[in-house]
């Protein structure tokens, strides 16, 4: 990485959280070199905005000409520490649980999904895909001795907070919470994605009403 660990924390989250959204057009172009224009578009964002972006962790392309695909590519994948693996546990095992670990298995090139954890007797010990759904009993085990860094809670919004204390006792610094309810921890070096499918579709109905009207 081309910063050090102070200048770190003063880039904005919001630039590395698009960063994954720039590797994943880098993998689908089919040129050797990209414009920032290009990337930009690709990736849903302004070619000023991709530059902006890059620019806080390097100087990675060439004016006029643009960047070295592959390059920029393990660059990204290096700033995002996804070349050292991520490895991640899914808290419960229910429906949207075991989607996740299947879309994971097929789609991910960088998180692995070590473990699933259910407190739900008959559900522990069934096949998911490649793994076995162990106890809740065993999470803080499981986080250490599998190196997890990351933890995916899928349980209902009561259970959830209870879940996410666990996984910050066990040492999991990044969380993605899809439950419905908003999580907060007071460790700072604790981040937690909120992603509410609820939250999502409602207010996309308004656009989706929007576009009636601009339809009549």
């Amino acid at each position: 990485m081309s910063k050090d660990n102070g200048t770190m924390r003063r880039i904005p989250e919001t630039s590395i959280r698009r960063l994954p959204a720039y590797l994943r057009a880098l993998f689908r172009v089919g040129a050797d070199r990209i414009t920032s224009d290009t990337l930009g578009q690709a990736a849903g964002y302004s070619s000023e905005q991709v530059r902006k972006d890059l620019a806080y962790f390097g100087a990675f392309g060439t004016r006029g000409v643009g960047y070295d695909v592959v390059m920029l590519r393990d660059e990204i994948r290096r700033i995002l520490r996804l070349d050292q693996g991520v490895r991640a546990v899914v808290v419960g095992a229910g429906r949207l649980g075991t989607a996740l670990v299947r879309y994971t298995d097929e789609s991910a090139r960088d998180v692995t999904i070590a473990a699933v954890v259910d407190v739900n007797p008959s559900v522990v010990g069934t096949r998911m895909g490649q793994l076995t759904v162990e106890a809740m009993d065993h999470l803080e085990q499981i986080v250490a001795e599998r190196n997890i860094g990351m933890g995916v809670i899928t349980v209902p919004a009561q259970a959830a907070m209870a879940v996410c204390e666990r996984l910050v006792g066990a040492g999991v610094r990044a969380i993605l919470n899809f439950a419905p309810a908003t999580l907060t921890v007071a460790d700072p070096t604790v981040v937690i994605q909120q992603i509410d499918l609820t939250l999502e579709m409602q207010a996309l109905a308004y656009f989706a009403h929007s576009a009636e009207r601009v339809g009549q």
